[in-house]
């Protein structure tokens, strides 16, 4: 299904479809590979997509819904990849989607094949009752076509999705294979209840703060864009506060020292140039259903998507696809555009930030932080125990024998939190944010060499898109399905 073109500031037409807009991207970084084109079109497609129909009891009747699973490749087994529940959804997106997944898994060396799904619903004015049959019956169907398993295909949350759906995925799966030992691994994103792992909720904001941070820490690279190394002090803009925006603002301020100026959600935005208190706004927000007018920052509610035009040196649209164009890019005023969601910027406007020295961080990497904590939730599910169990308390007591010979050897007591700090041993979510900002730190890293190497490699997006691309054709190589 082709969406509709959007007018660009000069009255032209501007492609917004994104599986076309992925597919570009893509040519482009192939373009500067010597692979053979039958190769580069395996890596390309989309193996198969499953659409359906399924019945739905909504009050005293039946309703029909629509619903996806596109499974993009299967160099690596399971397939891995969100559920979206959303009205605007159609399988050319649920292909795009697919596609994302696939490279983001390569870049950052996770060991899955990529894949996607979706219903078309509206998840925020449907009742509970209705959506938790929805995704139950969703996912019988795709139990009956084998698109779902810990071996096959690994849902996880999406947009309009999260613990409680995946909870309902797990549950239905279980029922219908039942005494499978695995079954809790078939998806990701579960309540730490139902197998789920600590510090997946937060994953990908987390994942956000640290490529950001990584991206501020070489200055050389920083120069061109007007920017100084480190977060301390940036002043950014989150657009779309939903799970991914909501976690990586609080970890921004808290532990990076950055100042939130301008949050945006559909209807609204906050404003606040001396940086806005996450605490006291989510307290109000708790308190009155919404962020609008919360007395710490001024409120614009005529023009939601103006919050992308705030001047700030990170802006981080983290809600749909699309939102950045040819239509709006020349009143952006930041000097780094963090895709912290899919697709948010259109290859014409990032042609233009890239030509006035705006630095864009792909989406393929940034974003890629809750498919990596989902691969350490799988790992988990499979051995069937909590990370750090094991180790904890040997770790534990081996940092405090070492504080005792150090306060031996200087009679010196070293500071009480620190020491407390040291001796307690790894808990699994510090483990798991371990892993994940070493897994950030080696892609982006990987992303930068390969980009400085090759000259036609003039942005980020093209030099992720080819490690990617990379990657997946060593991983057909021996497999020895081309000669």
């Amino acid at each position: 299904m082709s969406e509709p073109a959007a007018a660009t500031s000069s009255g032209k037409q501007e492609d917004l479809n994104l599986y076309r807009i992925v597919s570009r991207q893509f040519d482009k970084a192939a373009a500067t590979l010597r692979f053979p084109s039958f190769l580069l079109r395996q890596i390309k497609v989309c193996n198969n997509v499953y659409e359906f129909n399924f019945p739905v009891r909504v009050g005293k009747q039946m309703r029909m819904f629509r619903g996806w699973r596109a499974e993009h490749s299967h160099h690596k087994k399971p397939l891995k990849g969100g559920i979206r529940f959303a009205e605007h959804v159609d399988a050319d997106e649920v292909m795009a989607l697919a596609s994302l997944m696939t490279y983001k898994c390569a870049l950052v060396n996770v060991p899955f094949g990529g894949s996607k799904g979706a219903v078309k619903v509206n998840p925020y004015v449907t009742p509970v009752d209705v959506l938790q049959r929805i995704t139950r019956r969703y996912t019988a169907e795709l139990c009956w076509k084998r698109f779902i398993g810990p071996g096959i295909n690994v849902p996880a949350p999406d947009m309009g999705t999260g613990e409680r759906e995946m909870a309902w995925m797990a549950d239905t799966y279980d029922g219908l294979n039942h005494g499978g030992i695995d079954n809790f691994a078939c998806v990701t994103g579960k309540p730490v209840s139902q197998g789920g792992i600590t510090g997946r909720s937060e994953a990908t904001g987390r994942g956000v703060v640290y490529g950001v941070r990584e991206a501020l820490s070489f200055p050389g690279d920083l120069k061109r864009h007007g920017l100084t190394p480190g977060l301390e002090g940036k002043k950014i803009v989150i657009q779309g506060y939903g799970n991914v925006g909501w976690h990586a603002a609080r970890i921004f301020v808290r532990e990076e020292g950055a100042k939130i100026i301008a949050i945006g959600e559909w209807n609204g935005f906050l404003v606040n140039r001396d940086g806005i208190d996450l605490e006291a706004l989510e307290e109000y927000r708790l308190n009155s259903g919404s962020m609008l007018h919360f007395p710490g920052a001024e409120t614009v509610t005529d023009n939601p998507s103006a919050v992308l035009e705030v001047e700030c040196d990170v802006l981080v649209p983290a809600a749909v696809q699309n939102v950045i164009t040819q239509a709006n890019v020349e009143r952006l005023r930041c000097k780094i555009v963090a895709e912290a969601a899919n697709g948010p910027t259109t290859p014409g406007a990032e042609a233009y930030l890239l030509k006035n020295d705006v630095l864009v961080i792909p989406d393929i990497y940034l974003n890629s932080g809750g498919v990596t904590v989902s691969y350490f939730e799988w790992a988990k599910n499979l051995g069937h125990m909590r990370f750090g169990r094991m180790g904890k308390r040997l770790s534990a007591n081996k940092e405090h024998a070492m504080l005792d010979h150090i306060e031996q050897a200087t009679g010196r007591k070293p500071d009480p939190a620190v020491a407390e700090a040291l001796g307690r041993g790894a808990d699994e979510v510090e483990l798991v944010r371990s892993g994940l900002e070493g897994t950030m730190v080696d892609a982006y890293r990987e992303i930068r060499t390969l980009s400085r190497r090759k000259r036609q490699i003039k942005d980020l997006r093209t030099g992720a898109y080819v490690v990617a691309i990379k990657k997946i054709a060593a991983a057909y190589d021996k497999l020895g399905i081309f000669p």
